[in-house]
C-alpha cells in the first residue's frame, strides 16, 4: 500500500528530566503497542457500514522501517512543529517486546515548552504514528467474536513516516485498511458466486447425463 495510515494510542508520555550533563529534558513514550487490539473501526462500503475490524501490530512489524525511514517527531502530525528527526540524532526509535519505543530531544522554542507542558499537566497522554504497510504485510481473519467483523494483523510496516504527541484523536485514517478488507470481502463474495455458479452448472450437466441415460435405456429395451 502506498498511501499513509495513521493510528493513535493512548499511553504513557513523559518528560525527562535533564541528565546531568545536558541541558534539555527528554520526551519518551511508545508510539505503538505489539499484540494490542485496537477499539473497533468502521467497514464502510458504497456509503453503508457492512462490519467492523480491529487492527494488531506483530511484533517485528516495524523492522524494515526503522532501517530505510527517516522519521520526524511532530506536534498532531504539524510538519511546521517539528521536535526531532531520526537523521539528525534527535528522535532516537527502537522496537522492544512492548513495541516501538521512541526517545526526542526537543527544541529549545516556544511551541516546544507549550507541549512539554501540556504532557507534564497529563493534558497530553496520547501518541500517534503514520506509516504505510509493505505488499502482503498485512493479513485479516473473520472476529470469531464479532459478527461481521475482522481482525487486521500487520506484520510488516514499508515506512515510518512520523510520531507525534497529539492533543485529540483525529487522525486514524482507515481507508487504506478498509479498502483491503473491502476487496477481500468482495473476492470472497466472488469465489461465493463463482462457487454457486459452477454448482448450478454441475447439476444442468447431471440431469441432461441422466436424462442422456434414460434415453439410451429406453432404446435398448426397445
Amino acid at each position: 500500500m502506498d498511501e499513509m495510515e495513521r493510528r493513535t494510542i493512548t499511553v504513557e508520555l513523559r518528560v525527562v528530566a535533564p541528565a546531568l550533563g545536558k541541558k534539555s529534558p527528554t520526551i519518551t513514550g511508545y508510539a505503538a503497542k505489539f499484540n494490542t487490539l485496537s477499539s473497533p473501526m468502521p467497514i464502510i462500503r458504497e456509503g453503508k457500514k457492512i462490519g467492523t475490524f480491529r487492527e494488531q501490530l506483530l511484533p517485528g512489524c516495524f523492522a524494515a522501517a526503522l532501517g530505510t525511514s527517516d522519521p520526524r517527531c511532530l506536534i498532531n502530525h504539524d510538519p511546521n512543529l517539528i521536535l526531532g528527526r531520526k537523521s539528525s540524532g534527535t528522535l532516537r526509535l527502537v522496537e522492544d517486546e512492548i513495541g516501538l519505543r521512541f526517545e526526542n530531544d526537543p527544541p529549545k522554542t516556544s511551541y516546544s515548552t507549550d507541549i512539554q507542558d501540556s504532557m507534564t499537566r497529563g493534558d497530553v497522554n496520547q501518541c500517534s504514528f503514520g506509516f504505510n504497510v509493505a505488499e502482503g504485510g498485512d493479513s485479516y481473519v473473520k472476529d470469531p467474536n464479532v459478527a461481521g467483523g475482522y481482525i487486521r494483523s500487520i506484520n510488516n510496516v514499508e515506512k515510518l513516516f512520523d510520531v507525534s504527541p497529539v492533543t485529540y484523536p483525529a487522525y486514524d485514517d482507515t481507508n487504506c485498511a478498509v479498502r483491503s478488507i473491502v476487496g477481500k470481502l468482495q473476492d470472497e463474495e466472488e469465489k461465493v458466486a463463482k462457487a454457486i455458479k459452477q454448482e448450478e452448472e454441475d447439476e444442468i450437466q447431471r440431469n441432461n447425463n441422466f436424462k442422456r441415460r434414460q434415453l439410451e435405456l429406453a432404446e435398448i429395451s426397445v
